[in-house]
């Protein structure tokens, strides 16, 4: 490039004062502007290694991941809502929000992060982190809608769409392939049959969209121990508040002259009417 450079009598950009430098590398990491006295000090900084030690501060701030993993939120269509007409809140997205960003500012391997976002809930030993990693296949958008009212034939469609969003989504993010392509006919420009696309559905058939505990097995059944002996004591005391309100409600009834009939909820003694003042 250099050679190319000389030939056509073109010279590359000095190098950049301090005061640029940090600038620069502050928005890039951080997408921040530095302080004037993060400035400051690194201007008096005079040590050779001081623009390294300025990149080990970046690199460990926690505004890297939330800067960085943004580009992976975009890239995995990570919504905090589902879209379409409802556009129903996802109350517990943030899971995954959080999840890629501590993932960066650990610097986590690549082929793990990877993992943890196909199969985290299938890993063994299964954790939180990779059960919440694996929402990757569902925080794209979802259509409420068609999954209730459109028939049949309707629902089918959107449960088939619905699984192309998902296969598109893996293999542009992790192939670099439009392999959703193939739903219809062999891909035309690249070495994708037909016949791969529902192999790879075959793979996601069972994924669907849905909060689910993020605790693995043994958790799981730890916190079960845990609430066997409370659920019991809970159901103790919803007995008592039965036995409060029945014999509350003999006793109204008697003041009515009447008298309980098993099985035959009483009707109301009073009722507030909106149809006038």
């Amino acid at each position: 490039i250099y050679a190319k450079h000389r030939e056509k009598e073109i010279e590359p950009s000095p190098p950049a004062d301090r005061q640029t430098l940090i600038r620069r590398a502050t928005f890039d990491l951080l997408g921040l502007p530095p302080t004037p006295e993060e400035v400051e000090s690194f201007l008096k900084d005079p040590e050779e290694n001081a623009y390294e030690k300025l990149l080990d501060r970046l690199l460990a701030s926690p505004h890297y991941g939330e800067r960085w993993g943004r580009h992976w939120l975009d890239i995995a269509r990570f919504g905090e809502s589902q879209g379409f007409e409802r556009d129903r809140i996802r109350d517990h997205a943030w899971r995954y929000r959080d999840y890629v960003i501590k993932s960066f500012n650990q610097d986590k391997p690549y082929d793990q992060f990877i993992t943890e976002q196909l199969a985290g809930d299938v890993l063994h030993p299964t954790t939180r982190e990779s059960i919440i990693a694996s929402s990757f296949l569902v925080v794209g958008p979802y259509d409420e809608i068609g999954n209730m009212v459109g028939g049949v034939a309707g629902m089918a469609q959107v449960r088939e769409d619905e699984l192309e969003e998902i296969i598109g989504a893996v293999s542009q993010t992790f192939l670099g392939l439009t392999m959703n392509c193939a739903r219809c006919h062999d891909h035309k420009f690249d070495p994708i049959p037909q016949v791969d696309y529902y192999r790879m559905k075959a793979v996601f058939q069972g994924v669907h969209h849905g909060d689910r505990s993020i605790l693995p097995p043994k958790e799981t059944q730890e916190r079960q121990s845990r609430m066997a002996p409370l659920k019991q004591i809970i159901a103790g005391y919803y007995s008592e508040i039965v036995g409060i309100e029945l014999a509350a409600r003999e006793k109204v009834l008697r003041k009515q002259g009447q008298t309980r009939k098993k099985g035959v909820v009483p009707a109301p003694i009073a009722r507030w009417s909106f149809d006038v003042d």
